[in-house]
């Protein structure tokens, strides 16, 4: 075990950034009805943020490099001895398939899900929703690839269609029960990288009004309408912004988000290597939520097949240290199965992990067994 693992209640007293405070109003869910658990949820991830960043890693313990589906595994824990202390999942599989493959999906995910509240570690939900009106799946494909923003929010013409969808995921949100029989908290990130136009929802792809309207819809017919009271809403464009202004181009307004973020690989060594960049964009997040009462965090990032061996320290560490930020977790893409080279984390053997041991012994950061009574 390392000496982190043993003294971090000591490290309480200590603050590992540097840099002017911005203040802000009390933070809140804007989920007024919000289970006492996801209350708990917000609560703690704001306090870890004033010192401590927890990591994260997409699909960690469904699969990794070169195996999948085993019990209570990880990449990280192997390397580490503990899994990340935020999971990331996708609700992709709801809507494409099969009826039975769409319930075997739910259920393997709602499992994914419990077993990481039941160790006591935290749940973030991605969507990479496969377009609902035409063909193309959830990318942008020319000649194929429907708008679908305008046919599915308030008044279009595939609404009826996109309400029936909230239903099952609604009806998902409310199967989470935890071994104590609560429901279980997770971070819902609908609409990523909503900025490029990549995705059908992205910004070529609609307008600014039409991406507010579904968003604000979304989360008020899933938290007024059928009920969902387990769920932390997370905004998070890509990187294309340098301002506060174009950070806020399409954001849906303070009584809508709870939590604001950035995906950010180009400037993290996919395109370029500029920390300073990078940290002038995060720095952009966590004052924004600071100011607006909301948490921030690196919603995703990372450098496929990890070539830099120091990047966790080098990269990653120093960008999230650069100034003062409140940044309450980070967290890296999947590791595929099947690929050789497309993985995000380190895995025994990789030449990162002398460089991943140093950030995992870092104060600043958390992993799952350094998470205790989170949801209380």
């Amino acid at each position: 075990m390392s000496m982190k693992r043993l003294i971090l209640p000591f490290f309480v007293l200590l603050i590992f950034s540097c840099g002017d405070k911005v203040s802000g109003p009390e933070k809140s869910l804007i989920d007024k009805n919000a289970t006492a658990e996801t209350k708990s949820l917000f609560r703690n991830l704001d306090r870890f943020a004033e010192k401590h960043t927890l990591f994260g890693h997409q699909h960690a313990t469904e699969y990794g490099h070169g195996w999948s589906g085993d019990a209570d595994r990880s990449d990280v824990k192997s390397v580490t001895g503990s899994h990340p202390a935020v999971i990331g999942v996708d609700i992709m599989g709801f809507t494409v398939g099969t009826p039975e493959s769409m319930a075997d999906n739910k259920e393997r995910v709602r499992k994914n899900v419990v077993d990481t509240y039941n160790r006591g570690g935290v749940t973030t939900v991605a969507w990479h929703f496969a377009n609902p009106v035409s063909g193309g799946g959830f990318y942008w494909v020319d000649t194929v690839s429907l708008p679908a923003v305008k046919y599915i929010f308030p008044g279009g013409e595939a609404h009826e269609k996109y309400k029936e969808i909230l239903d099952g995921v609604a009806e998902w949100a409310n199967s989470l029960i935890g071994a104590d029989g609560k429901l279980v908290p997770v971070i819902f990130r609908p609409y990523h990288e909503f900025d490029g136009g990549w995705f059908w929802w992205g910004a070529t792809h609609c307008t600014v009004e039409e991406f507010v309207s579904l968003w604000r819809f979304t989360v008020t017919y899933l938290r007024d309408t059928k009920g969902v009271h387990n769920f932390i809403y997370a905004f998070s464009p890509d990187n294309r912004f340098d301002t506060e202004e174009k950070f806020l181009e399409r954001y849906p307004g303070d009584e809508y988000v709870d939590m604001v973020g950035m995906d950010n690989y180009g400037d993290m060594g996919r395109n370029q290597y500029d920390i300073p960049l990078a940290a002038k964009k995060l720095k952009i997040v966590s004052d924004y939520a600071i100011k607006a009462g909301k948490l921030a965090a690196f919603t995703e990032t990372g450098l496929e097949s990890i070539p830099n061996a120091t990047w966790w320290t080098e990269t990653l560490l120093k960008t999230m240290k650069t100034d003062y930020m409140k940044l309450c977790y980070v967290l890296v893409w999947r590791n595929d199965r099947n690929s050789p080279t497309h993985y995000y984390a380190p895995f025994p053997g990789h030449t990162s992990v002398p460089d991943f041991m140093k950030f995992y012994d870092d104060p600043y950061t958390l992993f799952e067994t350094d998470l205790q009574d989170i949801y209380n």
